[in-house]
């Protein structure tokens, strides 16, 4: 074939001396030439830096802290964008072909630029208005948006942008393997609900591990990707199992899978396991606030080896608790079973003019709320603040069956809340300390306030085991009688202290044994007459109790507030040789990389608080409130053979209700009542803490009697009492005064009470 040069040269320069031929060119030549300027001036930083390829070698994006519990599961995080990091290694195969089939089915052909895809783009998308057509992005192209977001430019923000990417992806092409790329695209990637990397995604949505989705799981994420609200599994389960199967149809068609496997998986529907990490929500929410608090306190003292400070939102820290996350869930639930029936019955007994509808105690409460607080604060006068709560709104109002929306008032939700009982609870390990279960209130979304590091409350009768303790240390005699006639103590303004129910026979006399698992106060108040106020107050000071507390014959009734969490570390002494624990659930801090930045130790009180025969004497007289006292629903009613010690509260005019479980290997507090003091229960039983407290504990452990998992805890036996202890408490329980001294006997009022 001859090609004529010259003819082709003269039809050229010909075409050139043609006005339209010659304006085409020159335009084109000026439009390449802007492009390359426009180019230009992106890639070398005229609208903003673009990360160089030193910078791509050492990619380090912000990852979420991790919050485990003692078998390092994962319990909570600390965030602002949700993101755990996984490796290649643990990718999935078949996550990884959903991906590629789904969104850049040439990955492994192309160097971050697919061209043959953009040659679609421009001819079926762009000219054809064909949208089915599929768009041009490739995965690495995402990679880059995923690492460093868009920025606004106004009408250039498009074409800024894309070519940013496009830099930035052949950047990235370059300095990192195909198998590198998927690992930095599936930990940067963004899911539905805020959550980003796959790791975090599986853990949300499916409560497990990357490498434990299974291919309807793996398609379900990857099918999220085109649009992560529209196809959230949660919001819109039939939508995103539509786009699910678009998914697996994907793999088909890149054979990736089987056709046949393809349609078993779209026959069956998507069943999430969905973990809430937020603040509010999810598993111990009261727990991962306060350890929040206390990992901030922690950091603030320490620096990154750069001399940096930590965040604990973005460092990826891992915070490793006490917290046993398979107990916390039995707990809580047994929290709910009861408290929800309790609720009930509590709402039901104060009848049709309940405290929370007076008028009086509501006023008082509106100027304790933050919102009246607050309005004072801004220097609004009382017409104005009333005003202001008085503005009808749209209220979501907590209730145990089902959440309400209404419209109301401010004032209408403080009076909705001032009605509900509200919890504490903690379970710990006598022997250090450690946190097992958490619960400081109902419901951290609505109530804020935690009962157990917040919260002083009177403890009732629960203070009575530390005066039979203080008293059988300095001497007494288990078998020690008492009266339980009541006394008038003239110096403390003619005070009688009375027992919780009525006592037929005034002539009996109990031993210790017995006015201690039946809490009689009457004997309680003369035992601590006996023993000394000062005696006690050095008794619980070595059970770790640093608060100080009344001076006055009252105090052995729980009239002072003290902390749940103080409360059980001082009974978890009756299970550790005489030793108070302080309790405490973080035990080490890493950073992202595994290196332990804090570490903790339990604290264990150095001295006994009281000798091993006080322990086992205590330990028996506990049981029998048990066996035969104030606790015995836990036999008779909930049917529980552990071997179980404790001690049941109540406070005056039933406002507090208390239960102190003790077993080998666990002590359990649990407290009960109204956040607003003016707010007892009606009757005392319905509100003492045999009814209000103890069927929390009794709830828990038949939900771990029927776990082996927890057998450790619900086999665990007392350690035999010696012959002396047991010769010690063998006597008659109770015995009635003889005629003369029935005759006889002391007149009612006393002139003065022991102060030591």
């Amino acid at each position: 074939m001859n090609i004529n040069f010259k003819s082709y040269s003269l039809l050229f320069r010909k075409a050139l001396k043609n006005k339209w031929v010659k304006a085409t060119l020159v335009l084109a030549a000026v439009l390449i030439g802007l492009f390359f300027i426009f180019y230009g001036s992106i890639y070398f930083g005229f609208w903003g830096k673009i990360a160089t390829s030193e910078e791509l070698s050492s990619l380090q994006q912000a990852e979420a802290t991790q919050v485990l519990d003692r078998n390092e599961d994962l319990i909570g995080k600390y965030y602002i964008y949700d993101r755990q990091p996984v490796q290649f290694a643990d990718l999935p195969q078949h996550l990884i072909d959903a991906l590629i089939a789904t969104e850049d089915a040439r990955f492994f052909e192309h160097d971050g630029i697919d061209n043959k895809s953009l040659l679609r783009v421009f001819f079926k998308t762009i000219l054809l208005q064909d949208k089915s057509s599929g768009g041009g992005s490739t995965i690495t192209l995402q990679l880059a948006k995923n690492l460093f977001g868009r920025n606004d430019y106004g009408l250039f923000s498009l074409p800024v942008n894309k070519l940013k990417e496009s830099i930035v992806a052949s950047r990235l092409e370059d300095i990192y393997s195909k198998n590198e790329l998927l690992t930095l695209y599936f930990n940067t990637v963004p899911f539905s609900d805020n959550t980003y990397g796959i790791e975090s995604a599986a853990h949300k949505f499916f409560n497990k591990s990357t490498q434990e989705l299974n291919l309807s799981e793996a398609a379900t994420l990857i099918g999220t990707l085109k649009a992560n609200h529209s196809y959230n599994p949660r919001l819109f389960p039939e939508r995103s199992q539509l786009r699910r199967d678009v998914v697996l149809q994907q793999m088909v068609k890149y054979d990736y899978l089987d056709a046949a496997k393809a349609k078993e998986i779209m026959n069956t529907s998507i069943t999430l396991d969905y973990q809430f990490y937020d603040h509010n929500q999810g598993l111990a929410p009261y727990f991962r606030q306060q350890v929040k608090k206390d990992v901030e306190i922690i950091l603030s003292d320490l620096k990154k080896p750069d001399g940096s400070p930590y965040d604990i939102y973005k460092d990826g820290l891992v915070i490793h608790t006490t917290l046993d996350s398979k107990l916390q869930t039995l707990a809580e639930a047994s929290m709910s079973s009861h408290l929800r029936n309790l609720q009930q019955q509590y709402e039901k007994a104060h009848g049709k003019i309940p405290p929370w509808k007076n008028k009086t105690i509501l006023n008082q409460a509106i100027q304790n709320s933050p919102v009246y607080k607050r309005f004072k604060a801004e220097g609004l006068s009382e017409a104005q603040i009333k005003d202001s709560l008085s503005q009808t709104k749209s209220l979501e109002l907590f209730e145990w069956d089902n959440n309400i929306t209404t419209k109301g008032t401010s004032i209408d939700s403080i009076q909705h809340y001032m009605k509900f009982l509200n919890t504490g609870m903690l379970s710990i390990n006598p022997k250090d300390g450690a946190v097992l279960a958490y619960i400081g209130g109902i419901d951290y979304r609505y109530f804020k306030y935690d009962h157990i590091s917040q919260s002083e409350r009177q403890i009732g009768s629960t203070m009575k085991p530390f005066v039979y303790t203080t008293a059988i240390e300095n001497g007494m005699d288990p078998c020690t009688y008492y009266s339980i006639k009541e006394v008038t103590y003239s110096d403390y303004e003619d005070w009688t202290p009375q027992n919780a129910s009525e006592q037929k026979d005034p002539y009996l006399n109990y031993t210790l044994e017995k006015a201690l698992s039946n809490s009689i106060n009457t004997i309680a108040v003369k035992v601590l007459q006996d023993t000394g106020i000062e005696n006690v107050h050095d008794m619980l000071r070595a059970l770790g109790i640093e608060k100080k507390l009344s001076k006055e014959p009252s105090m052995v009734l729980g009239i002072d507030g003290i902390k749940l969490i103080d409360l059980a570390g001082a009974y978890a002494s009756y299970v550790n040789a005489g030793k108070s624990v302080s309790p405490y659930y973080i035990t080490k801090i890493t950073d992202r990389n595994g290196s332990i930045i804090a570490e903790f130790n339990p604290k264990i009180a150095k001295n006994i608080a009281f000798k091993e025969y006080t322990r086992q004497v205590m330990v028996q007289m506990l049981q029998n409130t048990v066996a035969n006292g104030t606790a015995t629903r836990l036999r008779t009613e909930y049917k529980l053979t552990n071997d179980i010690a404790g001690k049941t509260g109540t406070t005056q005019d039933n406002k507090d209700g208390w239960f102190v479980g003790i077993t080998p290997r666990l002590v359990t507090v649990t407290w009960v009542g109204n956040d607003n003091y003016n707010i007892g229960f009606p009757s005392t039983s319905l509100g003492q803490g045999a009814n209000s407290a103890l069927p929390i504990f009794a709830k828990l452990y038949q939900q771990l009697n029927k776990d082996n998992y927890f057998d450790k805890i619900t086999k665990a036996k007392f350690i035999p009492p010696t012959p002396e202890v047991l010769a010690d408490l063998d006597c008659e329980p109770e015995k009635r005064d003889g005629f003369l001294k029935r005759l006889f006997g002391k007149k009612k009022k006393e002139k003065k009470f022991t102060k030591n």
